[in-house]
């Protein structure tokens, strides 16, 4: 949390022109923005280097975040191992409707684990940039973010000691549970958070992909996903009640609800295999709004968090990184502020037509399991009208690939 009072100090404070206070996506994109500009920064990580280079999280890419990354010399791995995604099936009422978007559109979309980019990102911006990063440290506290000297400290993991940096600017990068976000003022800023009612079980099987596409299983016995992740690996999703408990689900149950779920006349059966990961998702989304206060600029999770619907969380925390590290470079390297202070209100309107079109396909995911006969045939029509309406279609394919955007 922010100290309302000075920094415990356990020595002189150093300097550094930006401290970015955690390594996912969003921060590491950042610290490698500025060190290819030759500026200096600090990255700050509560976990290790191991975890966050194994730790799964979403695995979709847009196609004009990837090239965002490739002009910023971040995608070089990404494009060599990179599965690429041109159409996703929808199943429904024992149908299946295979929707090409990239026929619609000529985008695509990248398939890549998160964990994979973290440990390039980690690797460019420490390895090849010389970057300096410090993990598992605790305690982050953030002082006087409005100020022209905010600092950061923190304790140090190996003495303990409490370490003080001083910096021009501060990127919140850290997090739907970090540190950066508490720094804004209430009486300033705005949360708008929205609840979908449901939950998701999250899995990991050990068994390669049943189909060659992302494909979304609308039952009534509630939602469905199967999401190619490698030749071995397979995530998938299960609608569940929010709040369940994953101990709920042995592997039986899985494999079962996921064969009804996602049964439709002419597919082809689940490759089953051991569950690796199962967590529950409780589905949510928030906004933070403005996404900076004084000097402290947040970015990705720490100033919206969209739930994984549309497959949107990753995509954001880049656009944002984009912004916010060309923003950065301009005024520390030219005292041009105007990437800034121009910032937030940038970030938002993309957050925005994210949100909302995750909120649509939240209804056409959820609707059919709601209990509600209204709901479900609204559910039903949204998903017809996609195979009957090239209009609509061509609509839905720019929307779920962020094709009218670019990075």
């Amino acid at each position: 949390m922010t100290a309302p009072s000075p920094h415990p100090n356990s020595g002189s404070p150093r300097r550094c022109p930006a401290v970015v206070v955690g390594a996912g996506p969003a921060g590491l994109t950042v610290g490698n923005i500025l060190r290819a500009a030759g500026v200096d920064c600090l990255v700050l990580e509560t976990e290790t280097r191991a975890f966050i280079e194994r730790r799964p999280r979403a695995g979709v890419i847009e196609e004009w975040a990837v090239r965002g990354l490739e002009r910023r010399g971040l995608a070089r791995t990404l494009l060599e191992r990179a599965q690429t995604h041109t159409e996703c099936e929808f199943r429904f009422a024992g149908e299946r409707y295979r929707f090409g978007y990239t026929e619609l559109t000529g985008r695509h979309h990248f398939v890549y684990p998160q964990q994979f980019l973290v440990t390039d990102l980690v690797r460019e911006y420490a390895d090849v940039r010389g970057g300096e990063i410090r993990f598992g440290v605790r305690d982050v506290r953030l002082h006087e973010p409005e100020s022209d000297r905010p600092s950061v400290s923190y304790l140090d993991p190996g003495s303990g000691e409490r370490r003080v940096v001083e910096a021009d600017f501060v990127a919140g990068c850290d997090g739907a549970r970090g540190v950066t976000r508490a720094a804004l003022v209430p009486e300033r800023s705005r949360l708008a958070r929205h609840d979908y009612g449901v939950g998701w079980l999250a899995l990991l099987a050990e068994a390669p992909p049943s189909s060659d596409c992302v494909v979304f299983g609308m039952h009534p016995r509630g939602f469905a996903g199967h999401m190619p992740r490698s030749p071995d690996v397979t995530r998938y999703y299960l609608q569940c009640p929010p709040g369940d408990d994953p101990e709920n689900w042995p592997h039986e149950r899985v494999w079962t609800e996921l064969r009804e779920r996602l049964g439709a006349a002419g597919a082809p059966p689940l490759k089953e295999g051991r569950l690796i990961e199962r967590r529950v998702l409780d589905m949510h989304s928030y906004v933070v709004e403005p996404m900076a206060r004084g000097r402290l600029f947040l970015a990705g999770d720490a100033a919206h968090l969209t739930a994984p619907i549309a497959a949107k969380g990753l995509n954001l925390a880049l656009h944002d990184a984009f912004l916010l590290g060309d923003g950065l470079v301009a005024s520390l390297t030219k005292g041009d502020g105007s990437g800034l202070s121009g910032y937030s209100a940038t970030c938002l309107a993309r957050v925005w037509d994210y949100q909302e079109f995750s909120q649509w396909l939240g209804e056409m995911y959820h609707g059919t399991a709601s209990g509600d006969p209204y709901r479900a045939g609204a559910a039903l029509a949204r998903l017809r009208r996609l195979s009957d309406s090239p209009v609509a279609a061509a609509e839905f394919a720019e929307r779920y690939l962020g094709a009218r955007t670019t990075g």
